[in-house]
């Protein structure tokens, strides 16, 4: 069995898209998955899966992203873009964050999950609007952030980054990620 994690994109953060975490755990659960535990009120789950598993087309991940997707419009009502990644992908990923070495602030780390890459016009057009001073490093289906200023009055947010990238994402500090990352492997 493999662990996954599926980030959930813009639940609980305002009066639209309310998501009890027991409601959350009792459909990934009824997908199937085992061990399923949530992790913040943000829409951060962690669970196991056999290998192949979750219906639809793509890679596994893709698979588990659309049947959880599927499973909250169909229970819920809610249409909620979700990304998935495996516990070797959040290892590898918590493991080699460019800035942390240039940066002792961790709140000014962040991580945004793509649904999918980018095609690769778009992201070598991936700049960092105005005077802003924000970093990114794009990797394959994540982008590394770091705020210096801190990402309070960013405009490179994850609605920027969607626009530009023409995909759907979803940002976690670092803190998160390492959390997830750990939970995910044990």
């Amino acid at each position: 069995m493999t662990q996954y994690v599926a980030l959930l994109r813009g639940i609980n953060v305002s009066s639209g898209n309310r998501i009890s975490m027991a409601e959350l755990r009792r459909i990934v659960t009824d997908l199937g998955h085992q061990d399923v535990r949530t992790y913040l009120q943000s829409g951060n789950v962690v669970f196991g899966a056999e290998p192949g598993a979750g219906r639809g087309r793509g890679s596994g991940p893709d698979r588990l992203a659309g049947a959880i997707r599927k499973g909250i419009a169909d229970e819920l009502g809610l249409d909620v873009p979700v990304m998935v990644r495996s516990d070797a992908e959040l290892a590898a990923l918590a493991a080699d964050n460019p800035y942390l070495k240039s940066e002792q602030d961790e709140t000014k780390l962040l991580v945004a999950f793509l649904a999918e890459t980018p095609e690769e016009d778009r992201a070598a057009e991936l700049a960092v609007p105005g005077t802003d001073t924000a970093e990114f490093t794009l990797a394959g289906r994540e982008i590394y952030l770091h705020y210096p200023d801190g990402f309070g009055r960013t405009k490179f947010s994850n609605a920027y980054l969607e626009k530009q990238l023409g995909t759907a994402s979803t940002t976690r500090n670092w803190k998160t990620v390492r959390a997830l990352a750990e939970l995910a492997t044990d």
